[in-house]
């Protein structure tokens, strides 16, 4: 237990370890002769899980350059950053996945103000230490490949004849660069104009039923070809897990992303398990915003089993179809734009990680994607 209390503890300093060990995580008041802040546990955390405790954190100083913390961060911290509440809370979407319509988060409206970080900054308040710059940690501009054609495989293709859309399967059988979901150079030449941003495609390696439909050949031509460009382009590749759960065996990346954003506790720690290290996963399908309560990337604490995992999850701020899904946010783009604009700020205030996930074929599926996305993008220059 201490090794989650004073990752925490550390992780809500940024990581400055010297101000970490002037925190006591205690109810015992004699502390601040050695420590100048203490945090009062609430005594749930390891044992039972609560909700945690919202609105004003309670502070009391009573000494200069002392303070007591009443409210209980850590273990708030614990709660948000595991995914603690998907176990007291049996809720689940049609995909099987806890949403934050069915979290505190989202029936509160609290999604969009991530209170870890805002945590973070009281302490190192309370503490004279200096604030992190205003500005991004890292952009990670991201990309789930989930089909790299519409009219290249066989339902696709039948589907598109079957619609009166000859001219199209046509030109796309003639060369895939004619199809209208292989958006790749397009998203290339976008993300090329943000220097430092680190870019991903989640590549499918799935057997292609059901929801993992359609799988791309990873020995095929088109995809070989596609390859070649996102290397030529310095674009990292990532594993994009299968909606059934199916893990590859680790390849060339330990990063990796659930399709349909479908992943629980279980999962995560399979993932531990055989070895991948970062996560893209940690956002809500159906609302854009901060589902781990942060702009930055942190270490998975398993909830069920009390232990700080080698896995860092990097919290995804906001997806494409979120947006703009009739299911989901069904935002106008006016509204759309207005939300990114809050969002990105809130991870520049905090020095955080902005990830946005835009998908190659949606730009094809809703016409203000691309402007949106060009949009986005003119902000992060």
């Amino acid at each position: 237990m201490n090794e989650i209390v004073n990752y925490i503890i550390t992780w809500l300093c940024y990581g400055d370890e010297e101000a970490a060990a002037r925190v006591a995580y205690t109810a015992d008041e004699k502390a601040l002769e050695t420590h100048d802040v203490i945090i009062v546990p609430n005594g749930h955390l390891g044992k039972d899980i609560i909700l945690p405790e919202t609105g004003r954190v309670v502070v009391e100083q009573p000494a200069k350059d002392k303070a007591i913390i009443r409210t209980d961060i850590v273990y708030n911290t614990f709660f948000y950053i595991s995914r603690a509440e998907e176990l007291i809370n049996p809720q689940r979407d049609e995909h099987g996945r806890f949403a934050a319509k069915y979290s505190i988060l989202g029936q509160n409206n609290r999604l969009q103000i991530p209170s870890l970080d805002e945590h973070a900054r009281m302490l190192l308040k309370l503490l004279n230490v200096e604030m992190p710059e205003y500005g991004f940690g890292h952009i990670y501009l991201t990309h789930d490949i989930d089909s790299i054609s519409q009219y290249r495989h066989l339902r696709g293709l039948i589907g598109g004849l079957l619609r009166g859309e000859k001219e199209q399967v046509w030109q796309s059988l003639k060369n895939i660069h004619n199809d209208p979901v292989y958006t790749f150079p397009w998203l290339i030449e976008q993300d090329g104009h943000v220097p430092g941003a680190e870019v991903i495609y989640f590549v499918k390696h799935t057997r292609g039923f059901g929801y993992d439909y359609p799988q791309y050949c990873l020995r095929g031509r088109d995809w070989k070809q596609l390859k070649k460009l996102l290397r030529n382009s310095n674009a990292f590749m990532a594993i994009h897990g299968s909606y059934y759960g199916y893990l590859p065996k680790i390849k060339y990346s330990r990063m990796y992303r659930a399709h349909y954003l479908r992943c629980d506790i279980d999962q995560m720690q399979r993932l531990v398990d055989t070895g991948y290290t970062d996560d893209f996963t940690m956002g809500f399908a159906d609302q854009a915003g901060f589902r781990l309560q942060t702009t930055r990337a942190v270490r998975w604490i398993n909830p069920k089993t009390m232990q700080l995992t080698p896995l860092t999850l990097h919290p995804l701020n906001i997806m494409d179809c979120t947006l703009s899904n009739d299911n989901y946010m069904n935002l106008t783009e006016d509204e759309a734009y207005f939300l990114c604009e809050r969002i990105i700020d809130k991870v520049k205030m905090h020095r955080g990680d902005l990830c946005l996930l835009w998908h190659n074929s949606n730009p094809t599926n809703n016409p203000w994607h691309k402007t949106i996305y060009t949009n986005i993008l003119n902000i992060l220059r």
